[in-house]
C-alpha cells in the first residue's frame, strides 16, 4: 500500500492554496480590524464635525440680448435711422463686465456682505447668514481702517446685549442704540435674539475690496456653447443662501448699470435737441411776425398767380437750397457743440440726417471711445496710460470731425451758391412780378426753412423720449440662482468610506508586513503552503508542567487531542497487528519527547502493550521527563553482551502498559552504534512482545539518525511547533515526502494557541476528515 493510499487526506499544493485559508489567517486578528475601523470612523466623524466646512454650488443662466437682432424696443422701426441707439454686444466683453471689480463691489455693498456673523463654537466658529441672523448691524459710518475689526455680541435679554471688542472691557447696550467706536458708528437691532440668549455672536467687518475679490475669484462664468449668447453662472460658498443672493444681485446690478449707461446717452441727446428746438422756436416766431407785419402793411390777402410758370422752376431751386441750408445749419450746430464742449468728455449728438459716411464713421468712433473711457474710469484712475491714450485719440478725432465738418459745409456752400446763381437767371424773368410779392416769397422761404428744421428736430426729440421711456434690460434671467441642496466638497459618504477602507487596510498591511518579517510557523496555512505532506492532527499548548497529560479519566482539551491523533493512527494502520512509529522533527525543542510520551500513554490506556524507545542518544530526555531512576539503556545493551533485553525495559509507574527503554550513557559514536545488527535484532524481538513501539529519534534537521531507523518504522510522525519551527525548515519534510526518505510521513502541529487560529479549534477537526476517509478506504 502506497503512502498516498494510506493517507488520502492531503493539503492543497502551494500554487492552488484555498483563498479561504488565507482569509482565515487574517480573520484571527478580527479584533485588530474592529479597533482600526472604529478608530478611523471616529477620526472621520471628528474631522467632519470640527475641521471641515461644507461647500455648496449654486448656478443660474443669463441671456445677453443683442439689440441689433430686434430684442429691444429701442429698435422699433420709428427709430431705425437713429444710429446712436444701435448696438451689438460681444459675449466675451459682457463676461468681463460681469467679472469687473466695480460691479462685484456694488453687489457686496448692496448685500452688506462686508459684515460677517458667526456663532462661537467649542472647536470652530459657524458662520450664519440671512434669516438665521439673531442680530443685524446697521452701519452709520464706517472708517476705511475698519476692515478686519471684530467684536463679540452676547444677547442678555430681548432688549439688551453685551459687546466685547477685545479691549479688556465689556459694554452693555440696548438694541437700536447708537454705538460709537474709533472704527465707526453703528447700531445693533435684534432679529430673534431671544432664542440666542447667552450665545456669543462674533461680528466682523471685512474689507469690501477683499470680499469682492474673493467672490470674483469664486464665480464661474462661461457660455453654454460657442454659438449661444446664454451664460452659465456658478458660485461655490459654504452658505448656499449667500451664494444665491450674490448671483441674483450680480445679474440685477448688471442690468441696472447697463440701463443707466444707455439712459445717460439718450438724456444727452434730449438735452441737445431741447436746446436747438428752443432757439428755432424763437427764430420761427420772429419770421412769422415779419410775415404778419409785411402783409398787414401792404394789405396782402392772396398771392397772384402771375408768372407761375417762371416761378415753378425757381421753386425747385429753392427747394434744393432749403435742403442744403438744413444740412449747413445742422453742421454748424454740431460744430458749435464740439467747440463749446471741447474740454468735456461727452458723446456727440446724432448727426441728424447728414449723409456723409466719413463723418458718420468719425462720430461713431468718437462716441465709442467716449463709452470705453467711461467704462475704464470705473475701475482705473484718469491718470492710467490707457485712459490717457483714449484721451489722445478723442482729441485727435475731435480735430478730424471739425475739419470734416468744415469741408462738408464748404462744399455745401459752394453748391448752394451755384444754385443761387442758377436761380438768379429765373429772377430776371419774374421782374414783372410785383416787388411786394417777391419780398414776401423771400420771407416765406426763410420761414419754410426754419419750419422744416423745427419739425425734423421735434420728431427726433419724440423718438429719443420714446427710446428713454422704452429702455429695457440688456439681459434676461432665464434661471435664477438654484442648487446648493447637497455639498460638493467634504462629502461625508466618501470620507466615511475612505475611513472604513483605511481601517481595514492598516491592520491588513500590518499583518501582511508582520507575516513577511516573521519566519516562524504561525498557522496551519503556513504548513499547507510549504508542503503537501498530510497533517495528522494538532496539539494545543500544555498549560501544566506535567510531562504526562494523557491518563485515565483526564478529559482536558490536550488529552482529547492526543486521543484524536490515536484514532487517526488506528485508521492509518488498518490491517497491522504490530506498529512501529518514528517520531522526529526539524530541530531540538519542538516537542518530540513530550509528544512521544503522551502518544505512548494514549495507546497504553487502551490495554495495548506500548514501548517507548529513546533513540536520541546525543540528547536523551525521556528518562528525565518521566523521572526514571538510573539504569541500563540501549547504549548498554548494544555495547555489552551481558545485558539482556529484559534488563533495559522498565514499566512506567504513571501509566499502566507503558514501558520505556532509555538511551543510557551517551556514546562517542551513536550513528555507527545504531547501525549494528544487534539493534535490528532488538527491534524484531520487541515487536514480538509489544503492540506499539514508539521511537523518539533525533531531529532530522540536525543529524541523519532518523533516516537510519526508517527501515524499522511503519509510520513516521514529523513534529512542527508553532512560533518555533522556521518556515524554511518545512522544506525538509517536503523533500522527505517527495523522496519518500521516511515511511508514510505525517505532520503533527504542536503547541497550538488561540492566536494561531484554525478552522476547527485546537485540532479537533483535523482528525474527523481523516477518520471518515479511512473508513471509506477500509470498506472500499
Amino acid at each position: 500500500m502506497t503512502n498516498d493510499e494510506l493517507f488520502p487526506l492531503k493539503t492543497e499544493q502551494p500554487e492552488t492554496a484555498d483563498l479561504k485559508s488565507v482569509l482565515l489567517s487574517y480573520a484571527r486578528y478580527w479584533y485588530l480590524f474592529l479597533i482600526a475601523v472604529a478608530l478611523c470612523l471616529g477620526a472621520a466623524f471628528i474631522y467632519l464635525r470640527y475641521y471641515t466646512v461644507s461647500v455648496y454650488s449654486v448656478y443660474s443662466t443669463l441671456l445677453i440680448k443683442d439689440e441689433k437682432t430686434g430684442q429691444n424696443l429701442s429698435n422699433a422701426d420709428v427709430l431705425n435711422d437713429l444710429s446712436t441707439f444701435k448696438a451689438t454686444r460681444n459675449i466675451d466683453n459682457e463676461i468681463q463686465v460681469l467679472r469687473s471689480k466695480s460691479l462685484m463691489t456694488r453687489v457686496v455693498t448692496e448685500l452688506g456682505l462686508f459684515t460677517k456673523y458667526s456663532i462661537e463654537g467649542k472647536v470652530r466658529d459657524t458662520e450664519i447668514y440671512g434669516n438665521e441672523l439673531p442680530i443685524k448691524v446697521i452701519l452709520g459710518k464706517l472708517e476705511p481702517t475698519a476692515g478686519g475689526v471684530n467684536f463679540t455680541v452676547r444677547p442678555k435679554s430681548v432688549d439688551t446685549f453685551e459687546l466685547d471688542d477685545y479691549s479688556g472691557h465689556m459694554y452693555s447696550y440696548h438694541f437700536g442704540e447708537q454705538i460709537q467706536k474709533p472704527y465707526g458708528t453703528f447700531s445693533i437691532i435684534a432679529g430673534g435674539a431671544n432664542k440666542w440668549l447667552g450665545t456669543k455672536i462674533i461680528v466682523q467687518f471685512q474689507d469690501i475690496n477683499q470680499v469682492a475679490n474673493y467672490y470674483n475669484s469664486a464665480i464661474g462664468i462661461a457660455p453654454v456653447n460657442t454659438r449661444a449668447s446664454v451664460l452659465n453662472l456658478t458660485l461655490t460658498d459654504p452658505i448656499a443662501g449667500k451664494a444665491k443672493d450674490v448671483l441674483n444681485k450680480l445679474m440685477d446690478v448688471y442690468n441696472r448699470e447697463a440701463i443707466e449707461e444707455k439712459n445717460l446717452t439718450t438724456a444727452n441727446t434730449l438735452k441737445f435737441l431741447d436746446d436747438r428746438l428752443e432757439k428755432l422756436a424763437y427764430g420761427l416766431s420772429g419770421t412769422e411776425k415779419v410775415v404778419e407785419k409785411f402783409k398787414s402793411a401792404n394789405q396782402l390777402t392772396d398771392i397772384t398767380t402771375q408768372a407761375s410758370n417762371y416761378t415753378s422752376q425757381a421753386n425747385s431751386y429753392d427747394k434744393q437750397l432749403s435742403e442744403w441750408a438744413i444740412q449747413i445749419d445742422v453742421l454748424e450746430s454740431i460744430e458749435g457743440y464740439l467747440e463749446k464742449n471741447a474740454g468735456n468728455y461727452s458723446a456727440v449728438p446724432s448727426t441728424l440726417g447728414i449723409k456723409d459716411e466719413t463723418l458718420l464713421a468719425l462720430i461713431g468712433k468718437f462716441n465709442e471711445l467716449q463709452q470705453e473711457r467711461k467704462r475704464m474710469l470705473r475701475t482705473t484712475e484718469p491718470s492710467n496710460p490707457i485712459v490717457q491714450n483714449i484721451n489722445e485719440q478723442l482729441a485727435s478725432l475731435r480735430i478730424s470731425i471739425l475739419e470734416n465738418l468744415r469741408n462738408i459745409k464748404k462744399g455745401l456752400q459752394i453748391t448752394s451758391n451755384s444754385l443761387k446763381a442758377s436761380s438768379g437767371q429765373f429772377q430776371s424773368k419774374i421782374k414783372k412780378v410785383p416787388g411786394m410779392e417777391r419780398e414776401l416769397l423771400e420771407i416765406n422761404r426763410q420761414k419754410s426753412i426754419k419750419q422744416n428744421i423745427y419739425s425734423y428736430l421735434l420728431q427726433k426729440r419724440e423718438e429719443a423720449a420714446l427710446s428713454l421711456a422704452a429702455t429695457t434690460a440688456i439681459a434676461r434671467v432665464i434661471d435664477p440662482a438654484t442648487g446648493g441642496d447637497y455639498p460638493i466638497s467634504a462629502n461625508s459618504r466618501t470620507i466615511y468610506l475612505m475611513a472604513l477602507l483605511l481601517g481595514l487596510a492598516i491592520p491588513f498591511g500590518g499583518i501582511y508586513t508582520n507575516n513577511l518579517l516573521d519566519n516562524k510557523v504561525q498557522s496551519q496555512q503556513d504548513v499547507s503552503a510549504m508542503t503537501p505532506t498530510p497533517i495528522l492532527g494538532e496539539i494545543s499548548h500544555n498549560n501544566s508542567n506535567e510531562s504526562v497529560v494523557v491518563t485515565n479519566g483526564n478529559r482536558s482539551p490536550i488529552a482529547e487531542m492526543f486521543r484524536l491523533i490515536r484514532t487517526n493512527l488506528h485508521f492509518a494502520a488498518v490491517g497491522r497487528k504490530k506498529t512501529v512509529f518514528l517520531i522526529t522533527s526539524s530541530m531540538s525543542g519542538e516537542g518530540k519527547t513530550f509528544f512521544s510520551i503522551n502518544l505512548g500513554a494514549s495507546l497504553a490506556i487502551t490495554d495495548k502493550r506500548t514501548l517507548l524507545l529513546d533513540l536520541d542518544l546525543r540528547n536523551p530526555k525521556v528518562a528525565q521527563r518521566l523521572a526514571l531512576p538510573a539504569g541500563p539503556g540501549i547504549t548498554d545493551y548494544l555495547v555489552s553482551s551481558d545485558i539482556l533485553i529484559s534488563d533495559i525495559i522498565r514499566e512506567s509507574e504513571q501509566v499502566p502498559n507503558l514501558f520505556i527503554i532509555s538511551s543510557g550513557p551517551i556514546p562517542p559514536n551513536p550513528a555507527e552504534l545504531l547501525l549494528s545488527s544487534k539493534f535490528a535484532q532488538l527491534i524484531e524481538e520487541l515487536k514480538e512482545n509489544f503492540d506499539y513501539i514508539i521511537m523518539d529519534t533525533p531531529p532530522v534537521g540536525q543529524v541523519a539518525d532518523a533516516f537510519t531507523f526508517s527501515a524499522f518504522a511503519d509510520i513516521s510522525i514529523y513534529l512542527v511547533r508553532y512560533n518555533m519551527t522556521i518556515k524554511s525548515q518545512l522544506k525538509i519534510i517536503r523533500n522527505i515526502y517527495k523522496s519518500k526518505s521516511l515511511i508514510a510521513p505525517m505532520i503533527v502541529l504542536n503547541d497550538a494557541k488561540q492566536s494561531n487560529g484554525n478552522n476547527y479549534g485546537f485540532g479537533y477537526g483535523y482528525g474527523y476528515p481523516v477518520k471518515e476517509k479511512m473508513k471509506k478506504k477500509a470498506t472500499g
